[in-house]
């Protein structure tokens, strides 16, 4: 069996789809089972028991997100014996090894080194679902104010993530692994409005802020004290073209899906209700 932590979030609900879809017994880990609305034949359970074994027991493989590392002690004595992290590209040569999102995912690495399990790193850059922190913008207007129109990346959309993580937990050949993994072609910010214009037939205009008028609205899900590391990050992709790999294609058999494409998968996301 394996056991998908993070069920609920936009990587693991699509690996738990795709996995339950092939057939395969899945244990969708998340805090609410009750409340989880996962894939039939997805059999969803607590993350955190009594008994810390309970989640594992049964299970060989694991995919883990970054903040249910404190698992891998209960995970391994239950019988797991290869894990695939989603880590992050921010752990790369050269990097800021004292930026929060380093320090998180460098830590959970080196555990799992550590640990004598067997390990694959997924290691992704920007997700396209960055791009839902304009929701809110989009759902009330056709301006999105955000900072750093010029700003380059190469968004993966979530299901080529869970596609890698698909093929590495149920293939050979991954164990000790690490596949940075990108979309296909560099996009500004503002072409990413525009793309999501397109998806909603609306004509979006990107106006541009100054970092330090970017508050929490436009980063809901991140906690303040990474808010300015984040602002750096982001400013240091202004004119910079932006790593691109096709690790999708080379273990999916299928090229990573463009950011147009994920703006008109998502885009009930961003209409009103």
């Amino acid at each position: 069996m394996i056991a998908v932590t993070g069920a609920t979030g936009n990587v693991g609900r699509a690996l738990v789809e795709r996995l339950t879809a092939a057939g395969r017994p899945v244990r969708a880990l998340t805090r609410d089972p009750q409340r989880a609305d996962l894939p039939e034949g997805a059999e969803a359970a607590p993350l955190h028991h009594d008994d810390p074994t309970a989640p594992f027991k049964g299970v060989t493989k694991l995919f883990l997100y970054a903040q249910a590392a404190d698992v891998l002690d209960a995970a391994r004595t239950a019988g797991v014996r290869h894990v695939v992290f989603l880590s992050s590209g921010i752990i790369q040569d050269g990097a800021d090894e004292t930026h929060p999102i380093h320090v998180m995912h460098a830590t959970v690495e080196r555990q799992l080194r550590d640990s004598g399990l067997e390990w694959t790193f997924l290691r992704p850059n920007a997700f396209s679902t960055n791009a839902l922190q304009w929701a809110p913008q989009t759902r009330a207007g056709n301006t999105i104010r955000s900072v750093y129109a010029d700003g380059l990346s190469a968004p993966i959309h979530e299901d080529d993530i869970a596609a890698v993580a698909e093929r590495t937990l149920l293939d050979d050949g991954h164990t000790g692994a690490v596949h940075r993994l990108t979309g296909p072609q560099a996009t500004t910010n503002a072409e990413q409005v525009d793309a999501i214009g397109r998806a909603l037939g609306r004509d979006l205009r990107f106006v541009e802020i100054p970092p330090q008028e970017a508050g929490p609205e436009l980063f809901p899900q991140v906690p303040p004290a990474v808010v300015q590391a984040l602002l750096e990050t982001f400013a240091a992709t202004v004119g910079v073209p932006p790593e691109i790999t096709t690790t999708v294609a080379d273990i999916t058999g299928t090229p990573a899906r463009p950011f147009a494409t994920w703006a008109a998968d998502h885009a009930d996301d961003f209409k009103a209700a």
